[in-house]
């Protein structure tokens, strides 16, 4: 007997028909002798829903009020998804992120676990229940509710499968895998049998909105078996797992993020520590920063370009006017219309040229690249964000063209 998790997204259980397909899958893997835990997100657009309703009555609410609220759209459907299980005659119970024993930070907004006391999991286990848990969502220890951030379901899931020592845990969601470009984009995007976890993490961080960056890493640490699979087609997945067992490609996938800005400070003076004045000011505020490119210094002065996500763009801006006195910077632009297009790849590390490839395709499409990022996975560049659809397409069609 095989103890599995399950997690379904938001497009999986967005509405009755799709939470009864949702209620098969998860009797199914039970029926064949497994103990099924089940993850759920919000329905559809829930939460932006929640998050409209709660800026029509505060346009500025605190984050432990916005996570109260939050919290309750994973309620909704996991009380919804255990009633569709009990009517077909099996045994289930529903269980909220506090209930299941999820103990986070205090970081509301995008709180981080800590660990999960699963002995009310185990113990309903073991009365032969499917179980099925709100993710998302748990408590610190002042007992207040707290959320893990967009994306933070799948967090719980692999949380879960970690704690209970799962033999597999599955993602459903609305497409059938990993692909080694958004399919929406570029048409011909193969679907990849494997893919190992740096890989994926990278292209997570980099965009791909498959899996939630954070439960990749989790699955990582803890050596969780990972699969990526439709809710919709049950075909067979994409199988996320360590590398030695992976064939590597030269390059896994493509991925962009639209979501992003490039922040110029310039005529910083050239002196010693100027740098850790700049990164630590936006470290205290949990600002989280990618791509960086400091100029060659003239004059006494250097210009230091970065990006970050775009949501932080205008706190940023006004987090460095404020202290432009103590940083000494003579201009300051932020370009909110910028995006980053990448290249993954575990075989990249042992095959030259993959740089060339990716700009060669990027100037054959007439498109200029304002920065440039490399490590020994990855390659990112940051242009221009109309034209990131069409850096994705030819780039794609550069590496797997046939």
């Amino acid at each position: 007997m095989s103890i599995i998790v399950q997690k379904f997204g938001g497009t999986s259980v967005a509405n009755t028909e799709r939470l009864r397909n949702v209620a098969d899958i998860v009797t199914s893997t039970y029926k064949q002798g497994n103990d099924v835990v089940v993850v759920v997100s919000a329905q559809g657009d829930t939460t932006d829903d929640l998050i409209e309703k709660a800026a029509e009555i505060n346009e500025n609410p605190s984050k432990r009020e916005m996570d109260v609220l939050l919290h309750t759209g994973e309620q909704i459907s996991m009380s919804l998804l255990a009633m569709a299980i009990e009517k077909m005659g099996y045994p289930v119970v529903s269980l909220t992120g506090w209930q299941a024993g999820m103990e986070t930070d205090r970081n509301y907004g995008g709180a981080r676990i800590k660990r999960v006391a699963a002995d009310r999991i185990r113990s309903e286990l073991d009365r032969k229940r499917i179980v099925i848990v709100a993710g998302f969502q748990g408590i610190n220890r002042e007992g207040d509710i707290t959320t893990l951030g967009r994306g933070g379901s799948d967090t719980s899931a692999v949380a879960i499968a970690a704690t209970l020592g799962a033999d597999l845990c599955q993602i459903y969601t609305d497409v059938d895998g990993v692909y080694t470009a958004d399919p929406r984009i570029v048409k011909d995007a193969r679907k990849l049998d494997a893919i190992t976890y740096d890989e994926m993490l990278e292209l997570a961080s980099l965009g791909a909105q498959v899996l939630h960056n954070r439960s990749v890493e989790m699955a990582k640490k803890y050596n969780v078996d990972l699969e990526v699979v439709s809710s919709f087609t049950r075909n067979p997945g994409t199988k996320v797992k360590e590398g030695s067992n992976v064939e590597k490609m030269i390059v896994s996938g493509v991925a962009r993020d639209n979501d992003c800005a490039r922040v110029a400070i310039i005529n910083l003076e050239d002196t010693p520590g100027v740098a850790f004045k700049v990164f630590s000011l936006l470290a205290k505020h949990k600002v989280n920063v990618d791509i960086i490119l400091q100029s060659v210094g003239r004059d006494n002065k250097k210009s230091i370009t970065f990006t970050i996500p775009e949501q932080n763009a205008e706190m940023v801006q006004a987090l460095l006017e404020e202290n432009k006195e103590m940083l000494g910077f003579e201009a300051l632009s932020v370009n909110t219309h910028v995006a980053k297009v990448s290249v993954v790849g575990a075989g990249m590390a042992s095959n030259p040229g993959v740089a060339s490839k990716m700009f060669e395709a990027l100037a054959g499409a007439n498109i200029n690249i304002r920065m440039i990022s490399t490590s020994e996975i990855k390659i990112s560049v940051l242009i221009n964000e109309d034209d990131s659809e069409a850096a994705v397409k030819a780039i794609h069609e550069k590496f797997f063209s046939n």
